[in-house]
């Protein structure tokens, strides 16, 4: 049934003018620049976002709110660390850098780089101070609790009086008429985290060594994964410290945050763009010359590839609006494949100088038809990857492929018209090699050489995928240079650890039944951090004490203002006049609540507000307008939430197995989540890389019967499983790339087997045309094997075994097809 199609479509060409296929193909390309240009004045743009490529996680909607609050807090923060060797020097350098920032600001306006320039915040303590003073009845410190619960009121009495002989104390008279123990103090301390930073002149400091650090904070306007919003910051930045060298020429800079790291990919990847795409370019180039000698199929070579480039970036951006530079990258692979049609078709030319290049192309349209098909499904294989920027290589690749296809059925017929020179020595080499190949061959062809040969096979196979080791972590999808990651890691020590990716989510079907579970959870990371598996955390439980922890404190200090008020007035010295005053502020505070409402609108509770997740975040007064969807709460989930920032993680298994069987707290860790991701679909691809053998057996059987379907699938097979056994034997574990490499060394194999399995005349010509897209490929693959990312670096050292063994594999198929035919005569001759 498929070759009957395959020729009436080829009876439809060939009655075809040569003229009316290429007035088709120069309206389709015409038609597909117009678009393309259409779609980037409509803001199609080029993407270079790592995370862009990562799978989708399959969450929960309070789960994805709370990836997506951590991911917009987080995300674009730039710290500046300016390491002086006093500590004058290192406020003074950190003021001039921040003055210059905000005066790019100012004079930029709404096209400022970088926003929210800050170091530390000296209004932060007051403004705490005034917030929580009038709700100093319902804060207590636990040693305050614990006094006051055992009746134990002496010793905060002592404690106030020393205070009120301690020169620093905060004891003042209008305190005191207010807050005769001088309890509030203690508790506003409370508020503030332990940590190695200190601030001075509104500049967060940090010692480092014998040295001093002033650190600075921004944040990018535009994410700094945009290649233009990565110029605008990064000129910014450098203004900035640039005018700091000047005057502080010994200070050193550290440098953290999303922006390096996206930089360091930018130029990483538009590198490796123009040498891998050049050096594959120039090597097609030389192969063509070399081979044919003549100008034409050089220039139609180039035709063939630029078309392929057109529509793929044609198809791209219309189905993702973006195109990934990491797509590109791949992409450059296309060179390698694309040229491979027009190879098969000058190799037919050469060998039948005679036949027209309208009847070359009848002639070889069914086979390239097949292994068009058989290449395009490789491609869709790879789309079915969870990654966006996989789904993006296999449309572009698989774009590129129809329209290299389409050059070569469409404009060869009268481009290609030309006659080719005499060109008989590439041919003769080709011959001469696989004259060689079958000699070697009939030796395999006794049953001694055949058992020795599978032997050998299998040893090796057996060999080196039992030493297969796997790696899934999505780290490997960039790695950067240690020039980004050395600084990083200097001025992440210095805020005591930063803050991880990880962190946990606490829920609960109330807003006090959520602040009691933070309350439950905070001793738990207190531990943690005693036990070294931890290095800080920020949690709100720290600034929203529970009802029930609020009610417990004002009870206690019912002991103080109801009880024995009278002894403490007498033992301070202070005026009984006060009592009344002290006990009508009491009883009046008795309703009176902390409320995550009120904390976090206020100025210091915004920057914490991200951390507080409420059911209907449309309604909610601390709702962040980044999340905001306007969606009903029904639609968001009914439970509260909160969000614990985990820092200095030294121990994460450990943390997992605090909180494995508590369902109120889930311990997010998106990096493991995506890396098991990769695991299960690298094992799928596994699985579909069989599953299409099982496919192209059954459909080339109805070509060549089983017989020979079974040899011209088993060549691409045999590569793959070779491949993952020098994989093995190298020591390079199998990930997700290597495994969507497979589906491609299945693809472009099975093309190889396909052209062989319908050779005639020896093959000559099929030999000098695989031989020629084997080097085409192996330049593309092979290159990409150098790429500095290592997810590129495995695609493309995959792909270059798998090319590689298929090459030496697939001319077998005319010694094993020869067999086969002399079998059958011989057969038949008996019969």
């Amino acid at each position: 049934m498929a070759s009957n199609f395959a020729a009436r479509a080829n009876q439809a060409l060939m009655q075809s003018s040569p003229q009316w296929r290429l007035a088709i193909w120069l309206l389709l390309m015409l038609s597909a620049s117009l678009w393309t240009l259409q779609l980037w004045q409509n803001g199609a743009r080029v993407q270079s976002d790592i995370l862009a490529m990562l799978p989708h996680l399959q969450q929960d909607k309070l789960t994805e709110r709370a990836l997506n609050q951590v991911e917009a807090t987080l995300a674009d923060q730039v710290y500046i660390a300016l390491v002086a060797k006093d500590e004058t020097t290192a406020i003074t350098a950190a003021k001039l850098l921040m003055q210059k920032l905000e005066a790019d600001l100012v004079a930029r306006g709404k096209q400022g780089a970088l926003t929210d320039i800050r170091s530390a915040d000296i209004q932060l303590g007051e403004a705490l101070g005034q917030f929580y003073f009038p709700h100093r009845f319902k804060l207590l410190t636990a040693p305050q609790a614990e006094a006051l619960a055992s009746q134990n009121i002496e010793s905060l009495i002592e404690a106030a009086t020393a205070q009120l002989y301690n020169a620093f104390s905060y004891a003042n008279s209008n305190l005191l008429a207010q807050d005769p123990l001088l309890l509030f103090p203690a508790n506003l301390l409370t508020l503030a985290p332990s940590s190695k930073v200190r601030a001075s002149q509104g500049i967060l400091l940090a010692n480092q060594g014998d040295n001093v650090a002033a650190v600075v904070m921004a944040k990018g306007r535009e994410s700094a994964f945009n290649p233009n919003a990565q110029l605008a910051q990064m000129t910014a930045l450098t203004q900035g410290l640039d005018a700091v060298k000047q005057s502080y020429p010994d200070i050193t800079v550290l440098k953290a945050g999303a922006l390096f790291h996206a930089l360091a990919a930018t130029q990483t990847a538009k590198s490796e763009i123009s040498i891998l795409g050049l050096a594959s370019l120039l090597g097609v180039i030389a192969l063509v010359w070399l081979a044919f000698r003549s100008v034409m199929p050089l220039l139609l070579a180039i035709v063939t590839i630029s078309s392929g480039l057109l529509l793929a970036v044609t198809f791209t951006l219309s189905v993702f609006g973006e195109l990934h530079l990491l797509t590109l990258v791949f992409g450059t692979s296309l060179i390698g494949i694309a040229i491979d049609y027009s190879f098969h078709f000058y190799c037919e030319r050469l060998s039948n100088t005679e036949r027209s290049a309208k009847a070359t192309v009848a002639y070889i349209f069914p086979t390239v038809t097949l292994a068009f098909i058989t290449s395009a499904l490789a491609y869709v294989g790879i789309g079915l990857a969870p990654f966006p920027g996989m789904q993006q290589v296999a449309i572009f690749c698989a774009a590129g492929l129809l329209g290299a296809y389409l050059t070569l059925i469409l404009a060869y017929p009268l481009l290609a018209g030309s006659r080719l020179p005499a060109g008989s020595r590439p041919l003769a080499l080709a011959g001469t090699y696989l004259a060689s190949l079958t000699q070697l061959s009939k030796r395999f062809t006794t049953p001694l050489g055949m058992g020795m040969f599978a032997l050998v096979i299998l040893i090796w196979c057996l060999s080196g995928v039992t030493k297969l080791t796997v790696d899934d972590d999505i780290r490997h999808l960039q790695q950067s240079p240690a020039s980004v990651t050395e600084p990083e890691n200097q001025l992440r020590q210095l805020l005591s650890g930063g803050t991880d990716n990880q962190f946990l989510l606490v829920r609960a079907p109330s807003e006090e039944a959520l602040l009691q579970q933070l309350e439950r959870v905070s001793p738990m990371l207190d531990t943690a951090i005693t036990n070294q598996e931890l290095g800080n955390y920020v949690s709100l439980s720290r600034y929203l004490p529970s009802h029930r922890k609020q009610d417990t404190a004002y009870h206690l200090q019912g002991e103080i203002y109801q009880t024995q008020i009278d002894t403490v007035l007498t033992s301070l010295g202070l005026d009984e006049n006060l009592k009344p005053e002290l006990q009508a502020a009491y009883l009046a505070a008795k309703t009176d609540y902390i409320t995550p409402a009120a904390f976090l609108t206020l100025g210091a509770g915004k920057q914490l507000a991200p951390l507080w997740l409420a059911p209907n975040e449309a309604n909610s007064p601390v709702s962040n307008g980044a999340l905001n969807d306007g969606r009903a709460s029904a639609d968001q989930g009914a439970d509260y939430g909160a969000i614990v920032l985990l820092g200095g993680i030294q121990q994460i298994d450990a943390l997992k197995a605090r909180f494995a069987h508590d369902e109120s707290v889930q311990l997010i860790d998106k990096v493991a989540d995506i890396s098991a991701v990769m695991g299960h679909y690298r094992l799928l691809t596994l699985k579909l890389l069989a599953l299409a053998l099982g496919i192209a057996l059954l459909l080339f059987s109805l070509n060549f019967g089983f017989k020979k379907a079974a040899v011209v699938v088993a060549v691409p097979a045999l590569a793959a499983l070779l491949t993952l056994a020098t994989l093995g034997l190298t020591g390079s574990p199998l990930s997700l790339f290597h495994a969507l490499a497979l589906i491609l060394v299945f693809g472009i194999g099975i093309d190889y087997s396909l052209f062989f399995a319908s050779a005639q005349n020896h093959g000559k010509a099929v030999m000098m045309a695989v031989f020629m897209s084997a080097c085409s490929t192996l330049l593309a693959f092979g290159l990409l094997a150098f790429s500095q990312t290592q997810a590129i670096h495995y695609f493309g050292l995959t792909l270059s075994l798998g090319i590689g063994f298929t090459f030496l594999l697939s001319p077998l198929i005319l010694t094993t097809t020869l067999a086969l035919t002399t079998n059958q005569l011989l057969t038949t001759k008996k019969s």
